[in-house]
């Protein structure tokens, strides 16, 4: 669920290539900049009521990142 990719799964309208308008340029980053900030609203909401599972889930982020390689 939280490894799942953030980009909005409805495709953008208008969509015509290379020389697509500017404003639906920025009507698309408007509409993501929403439902990443409702993404992040739902993921605090989910943390505050299974704080276990939360928890469970930073530590194997934390073990994770321990063993990355740069």
């Amino acid at each position: 669920m939280a490894d799942r990719d953030e980009r909005e799964a409805e495709p953008p309208e208008g969509a015509g290539g290379p020389e697509a308008p500017a404003d639906g340029d920025a009507e698309r980053r408007r509409r993501r900049a929403q439902f990443l900030r409702e993404l992040n609203e739902a993921r605090e909401l989910r943390d505050r009521v299974q704080p276990r599972r939360a928890r469970a889930a930073r530590m194997r982020q934390q073990m994770r990142m321990r063993t990355f390689r740069w």
